[in-house]
């Protein structure tokens, strides 16, 4: 069955792909809820039809979770009986690690390891060891570790996808409100009481059970949940066996239905519970890590931190159950009965993956006696505010309706160290180079030395001697293969030399090649490079003008630029049939990195309609909002072309006076 797959997806499908180009282990990291299978199954897809020998075997560290994804792969139409979908396995690592022998004169192209935070165990070395000229690709929210060893040892190269405060703010995973135990508060004196840990270096089992399951503090998660999230369906994370049957049980007796389901709830009853959970007979479900990784059910309305942890991965695994988006599902509400966000701060916080991919930062939280040394987790709500708290030892850190505000709040303050200059480090264990700004690390230490910074980025020398590129801002990078010697340009261009002397530029905003050194030529805030008589945008999506079509033609608007052609743009869904066809103007948006659209018309209001290459039509405002224009939005049954004309301004677009027009300002480079 064809499926479509999200933007967001298609590009990490791009990304993972080019990665197998120079490597051939990959990580890629995305947030939980945002489609890892689906993009798992598109990946093995395109290895299924590209020729390419040997099976495909996909492999899960839980039973349960084999079960899951085999059930998607047949719902996506990967699952059946063509020669082809034959090549697919779904295993899990206990059974493989009991049952070699019978595998014997089978081997896989393509080893996909799902969770595979998980892989650092032997059993999964075994795969390496056995295969070792295989493909291997590893799926995880969470490319980290409480013991803070990394992955480097088995995957090449980390590929991540948005933060989650940026899936947010795109509409992709839910908005939360955030109630949080107080700081002053019994519970919180509790969990920073604990102080044995177990040999994962989390808090010990046994401990948390003797302090935290007890009456007393049962009976205050459930006041939480009524007072916050009551009627409301959810799932509850809970320290032991023991202590999760003794919430439902008293959920239950409160008239809040609720079934405890564990690691020695028998198989059909579990899929029993769910399947109820999942139709709304059942409104709480308590576990004990049983959900915390691979279970979707989008219409989970609150979670609860019963479970004290020092394990970000846990953490993240557990809220993120309840960031999936469903219908009529306004937002989700944590409730965290333990302090969890004084030990990680909020979920929306921004995470350095690939330093602890690397292993050089563990991915564990700060105890009660780092946070009292430190400032830098203070429980202060997101964005700043004061905290709404109540009598009864709850706070409320921050509501949904706050959460994009606070959530821009913080991302403005990510921006401004990301402003600060691009710099190297060494690793002294090493001896290798890295690259950082500020305190954050941008890449991790694997460079045999940084050759030049300039403008943002970084040329850099691996330990095979071969040259690369560094983009400071997202820390991606480019090899330059066959190189003999590079050379950073000011305005963000690349000269290369080969190895037989032949000179040519890059730009290194889309990785487009020149035989001669192109011009800077700035609009305002905009950018276009002039090579001859004709100008090329640098947008990820590059495009170029016809030949004759300089900066003259070229026209500074308040938040966009015109590029006037000759020709009419085949991109415009109006063309040739009285609409935006007419027009022969192509437009570069401020602050739009991605592509450059036909412009189709200016509104009153002074904001315009575009469309992009492939006929998609958007309305276009000053500060770059930028929503997509449908028929049915327009009230129209008609072509994207007749509501284009519903809301257009009424009349042709006119070039003015040449003496409107602003001089564009050419930068020389320097050398």
């Amino acid at each position: 069955m064809p499926y479509k797959l999200f933007d967001y997806q298609r590009e990490m499908r791009a990304r993972l792909w080019a990665a197998f180009g120079s490597c051939g282990s990959v990580m890629c990291q995305m947030p939980t809820g945002t489609g890892k299978t689906r993009l798992l199954a598109a990946v093995v897809r395109d290895y299924l039809r590209s020729g390419r020998g040997g099976e495909v075997w996909i492999v899960a560290h839980r039973r349960e979770l084999v079960s899951q994804i085999e059930e998607t792969l047949e719902r996506l139409g990967l699952r059946g009986r063509t020669e082809r979908e034959s090549r697919l396995r779904v295993f899990s690592i206990q059974w493989l690690s009991r049952n070699w022998s019978r595998l014997d004169g089978l081997a896989p192209g393509l080893v996909v390891i799902d969770e595979a935070h998980h892989s650092l165990a032997r059993t999964y070395r075994e795969l390496w060891a056995r295969f070792p000229v295989a493909m291997k690709l590893g799926m995880t929210a969470t490319p980290c570790r409480l013991d803070g060893r990394g992955f480097r040892g088995l995957f090449d190269r980390l590929v991540a996808s948005w933060s989650i405060s940026e899936f947010i703010r795109r509409g992709r995973l839910s908005a939360f409100d955030y109630i949080s135990i107080t700081r002053d508060s019994w519970e919180q004196r509790l969990v920073d009481s604990l102080r044995r840990r177990g040999a994962d270096g989390d808090y010990q089992t046994g401990e948390m059970n003797s302090v935290l399951n007890r009456r007393h503090e049962i009976e205050r998660l459930g006041e939480s949940v009524e007072r916050y999230a009551g009627g409301k369906k959810g799932i509850v994370y809970a320290i032991s066996i023991d202590h999760a049957r003794s919430i439902a049980e008293h959920y239950r007796s409160r008239g809040m239905g609720a079934v405890a389901i564990d690691s020695r709830t028998p198989a059909a009853e579990r899929r029993r519970y769910v399947e109820m959970f999942r139709r709304g007979e059942i409104r709480t479900l308590v576990n004990v890590d049983v959900f915390s990784e691979g279970f979707d059910c989008p219409d989970v309305e609150f979670i609860q931190l019963a479970r004290p942890t020092l394990s970000l991965s846990k953490y993240l695994q557990q809220v993120g159950r309840g960031l999936r988006l469903s219908d009529g599902k306004e937002a989700c509400v944590l409730i965290d009965n333990v302090g969890l966000c004084r030990t990680f701060g909020l979920p929306v916080r921004r995470w350095d993956w690939d330093a602890m991919f690397g292993g050089t930062l563990a991915g564990k939280g700060l105890t009660a006696a780092q946070r009292r040394r430190s400032a830098a987790l203070q429980a202060e709500p997101l964005g700043g505010e004061e905290a709404v708290s109540g009598e009864d030892g709850f706070e409320v850190v921050v509501t949904h309706e706050r959460l994009l505000e606070a959530i821009s709040e913080e991302e403005e303050r990510w921006r401004v160290s990301a402003d600060m200059p691009l710099t190297a480090y060494t690793d002294e264990k090493t001896g290798l180079c890295g690259l950082r700004r500020g305190g954050r690390r941008v890449t991790e230490a694997r460079y045999d030395r940084v050759a030049g910074i300039r403008c943002g980025y970084a040329l850099v020398r691996y330990p095979n001697m071969r040259l690369g590129v560094v983009d400071g801002a997202t820390g991606e990078e480019r090899r330059l293969d066959g190189c003999g010697s590079a050379e950073l340009l000011e305005g963000g261009l690349l000269r290369v030399t080969g190895r037989r002397g032949e000179v040519s530029y890059m730009d290194l905003r889309n990785g487009r090649w020149y035989v001669s050194l192109p011009r800077v030529v700035r609009f305002g805030s905009m950018e276009l490079l002039e090579e001859g008589d004709r100008l090329h945008s640098r947008t990820r999506e590059p495009y170029s003008t016809g030949l004759g079509v300089g900066r003259k033609s070229v026209i500074e608007r308040e938040y966009y630029l015109e590029l006037h052609e000759q020709s009419v743009p085949s991109a415009c869904p109006g063309a040739g049939d009285g609409g935006c066809g007419v027009y022969s103007v192509r437009c570069l948006l401020e602050g739009d990195s991605e592509r450059v659209y036909t412009l189709c018309g200016r509104l009153t209001d002074g904001s315009i309609v575009v469309a992009d290459g492939e006929g998609r039509l958007y309305h276009v405002e000053k500060g770059g909002k930028k929503r997509q224009i449908t028929a049915e939005e327009a009230g129209l049954g008609e072509s994207p072309a007749a509501a284009v004309s519903k809301v257009l301004e009424q009349r042709p677009l006119r070039l003015p006076p040449a003496s409107g027009r602003r001089k564009a300002n050419a930068l020389p480079l320097v050398r």
